[in-house]
C-alpha cells in the first residue's frame, strides 16, 4: 500500500511532476478546484480524500497543531520551508513517505522535511 499526497498551491510543480513520473499517487489542490481555499477546507478536503497533505504554508502548521489540541482528526501534514530543501530532496523525500509508509501512518500526524 502506498500513500496518496495532497498538494497545496504553495508547492512548485516541480515537485508533482517528478513524484508522478515515479508513480506516486498525487492531487493537487489547483486540479482539484481547492486552489482559493481556507488552510481548514483544505485539511479538510485532503483528509476526505485519504491524502496526506504536503505544504510549504506555515499557516498550516498553525491549523494541524489546532487540531491536535481539539482532538479534531485529519490525514496528516507533511512541510517543509522553501529555503531548507531542494526540490531534489523534496521529491526523494516525499517518494520514500509515500512508498514505505501506510494512509493510517499518518493520521494526526505532521512532518517537516528534510528526513
Amino acid at each position: 500500500m502506498t500513500v496518496a499526497l495532497y498538494m497545496d498551491v504553495h508547492i512548485p510543480r516541480a515537485i508533482t511532476t517528478q513524484l508522478r513520473l515515479r508513480g506516486v499517487d498525487v492531487l493537487t489542490a489547483q486540479e482539484d478546484g481547492y486552489a482559493r481555499s481556507s488552510d481548514s477546507r483544505l485539511l479538510d478536503r485532503a483528509t476526505a480524500l485519504g491524502r496526506v497533505l504536503v505544504s510549504q504554508d506555515q499557516d498550516l502548521l498553525i491549523e494541524a497543531d489546532r487540531r491536535l489540541h481539539s482532538s479534531a482528526s485529519f490525514a496528516g501534514l507533511i512541510f517543509s520551508r522553501p529555503l531548507d530543501i531542494s526540490i531534489g530532496r523534496s521529491v526523494a523525500d516525499l517518494h520514500l513517505i509515500a512508498q514505505a509508509t501506510e494512509s493510517s501512518d499518518w493520521l494526526n500526524r505532521v512532518e517537516y522535511l528534510p528526513l
